[in-house]
């Protein structure tokens, strides 16, 4: 028979996977989130776009770990499905006209073999659900090359093969498109602090140079996924969760060419704000969001970076960004743009929340009394004590008028029950006191010679020796304690074998019906 705490805590455990698994991934899209507020108020006046970056797939390179290992592949696992549930449970349901991602979508991008680089690209087309998106938004999803995905300068001139397998895949590292009235320039970054006459940085100059030549642009959106220069300790707005990451430039040895940086440099940054004179900038690579306001010849310029969408990339806050770009003329360039941050549920927080439940359920199920809780015995009680108050003195001698009637559980305790008897007069040497029943001393010892006579078999010897004023020793031998250990514990697994039985299959119901192609 399933107890009534059992039951509690089947239903305690659903409610938590059902929320931590699945619900929690709709409060965006439904409560938490919703399209930034342009100055039209028409919805159909303006461009809807989503913004992700940074979902660096785990791979060989991410923990060290050989790269068919339990280990990895489980790790893989859960940092997968938690940006797939993101993708179709949190943006998807905002219905975007374009999604813009803006790089990093591999981790060890320029390492990995050719092989190893497919299965990658395979994982993310499932996580992100490519295909249905393309179909949803019209084949508008743009992609952002990062420096996991293809290195800095310093890999570019050992390793051109990197580059041709990226654009076979993704298409070109610098271009432009239109969404509205808004233009977007999207700019290969790892290149811009190459050397001049490397290829690969002449080219993305020569597009900016292009882009900087046209007489009556739109407002654009700069898009990098490398942020802007700031100098160091710049503050990055309430949004941030983690410390100021500085500026931080390493070069190769021999040919000086850069192996990694935090930001561009300034003398870079500068003249892309003066060269393509955006509205907005859009960056990622640093997985925690900043807001940073640039001083350029036009005017003030915004550079909003987005955290990573992942949970396992240092950020216990991951986001996605939802942009709106106006179809109308407004007065303001600046007000072409509009955007809102949105966050993504604490995957951390959920997982230790099911260890504190679960050692919660084993507490409370170990201390459990073994007849439960009886709520209507202890109320009664309490209710006959706050009307024993406006009972007469005449009542209460009645009442009190009783004998008790010894009980015993399945744990070997002693319960006392009261009955009511009818008492007839006795010698002058009892006596009763108000509110209280006074027995002679050999009465007492009757009772307890009673006790002795009366007490079944297996509970003898329970009873220590009494003393002088008449009172009972301890109670439980060694052995009835180990019966009583022997039965919480077969309660404990019993209760725990129940729970999980229920709550496993639908927790893997939950993960696969997320993983599946729909």
């Amino acid at each position: 028979m399933i107890s009534n705490l059992t039951v509690f805590f089947c239903i305690v455990w659903v409610a938590t996977l059902l929320y931590g698994e699945k619900f929690a991934f709709w409060v965006p899209s439904y409560w938490s989130c919703s399209w930034p507020s342009p100055p039209m108020d028409n919805p159909g006046d303006y461009v809807k776009i989503a913004v992700v970056t940074d979902p660096q797939l785990m791979d060989r390179t991410s923990l060290h770990l050989a790269p068919k290992s339990l280990t990895l592949e489980v790790v893989q696992f859960y940092t997968d499905i938690y940006m797939r549930r993101a993708i179709l449970g949190s943006i998807a349901p905002f219905k975007p006209d374009m999604i813009l991602f803006l790089g990093d979508y591999f981790d060890g991008g320029p390492v990995l073999s050719d092989e190893e680089w497919q299965d990658s690209l395979n994982r993310f087309r499932h996580i992100f659900d490519l295909k249905n998106l393309e179909r949803a938004t019209n084949n508008q999803v743009y992609f952002l090359s990062g420096n996991h995905d293809i290195g800095y300068a310093a890999y570019h001139s050992r390793m051109p093969q990197v580059i041709n397998r990226y654009e076979k895949v993704f298409g070109s590292r610098n271009y432009n498109f239109t969404a509205g009235k808004v233009e977007f320039v999207a700019v290969d970054a790892q290149t811009l602090d190459g050397h001049p006459q490397q290829n690969q940085t002449s080219a993305a100059w020569k597009f900016v140079t292009s882009v900087s030549r046209e007489t009556h642009s739109p407002p654009r959106v700069l898009l990098t996924h490398i942020p802007l220069f700031r100098q160091d300790s710049t503050s990055c707005g309430s949004q941030r969760s983690s410390p100021i990451i500085n500026q931080r430039i390493s070069r190769a040895t021999d040919d000086h060419e850069i192996v990694y940086q935090n930001y561009l440099t300034e003398e870079t940054s500068k003249k892309l704000l003066d060269y393509v004179k955006p509205v907005l900038v859009l960056s990622g690579h640093d997985h925690d969001q900043c807001s940073v306001t640039h001083v350029a010849e036009h005017g003030p310029v915004l550079e909003e970076t987005l955290g990573t969408i992942s949970w396992q990339q240092g950020n216990l806050y991951p986001s996605f960004m939802l942009l709106t770009a106006s179809k109308v003329t407004v007065s303001n360039d600046w007000d072409y743009v509009s955007t809102h941050l949105c966050f993504l549920p604490t995957q951390l927080f959920i997982y230790i929340w099911y260890i504190v439940l679960f050692v919660v359920t084993l507490v409370v199920v170990l201390l459990w009394p073994a007849n439960g809780l009886n709520i209507q015995l202890h109320i009664g009680e309490l209710m006959s004590d706050m009307l024993g108050i406006f009972k007469s003195s005449k009542e209460k001698d009645e009442d009190e008028n009783c004998e008790y009637e010894m009980v015993w559980d399945a744990e070997g305790s002693m319960h006392l029950i009261k009955k009511a008897s009818k008492i007839t007069p006795t010698r002058s040497n009892e006596r009763v006191e108000r509110g209280n029943a006074t027995m002679r001393a050999v009465g007492k010892k009757q009772i307890l010679q009673e006790i002795n006579v009366t007490m079944p078999q297996d509970v003898s010897g329970q009873l220590g020796s009494t003393d002088g004023a008449g009172k009972l020793g301890p109670f439980k031998t060694k052995s009835s304690n180990v019966r009583v250990v022997v039965r919480r514990l077969i309660r404990v697994f019993r209760v725990i074998s129940v729970v999980a039985a229920v709550n496993v299959p639908i927790y893997i119901m939950l993960l696969f019906s997320d993983w599946i192609d729909k």
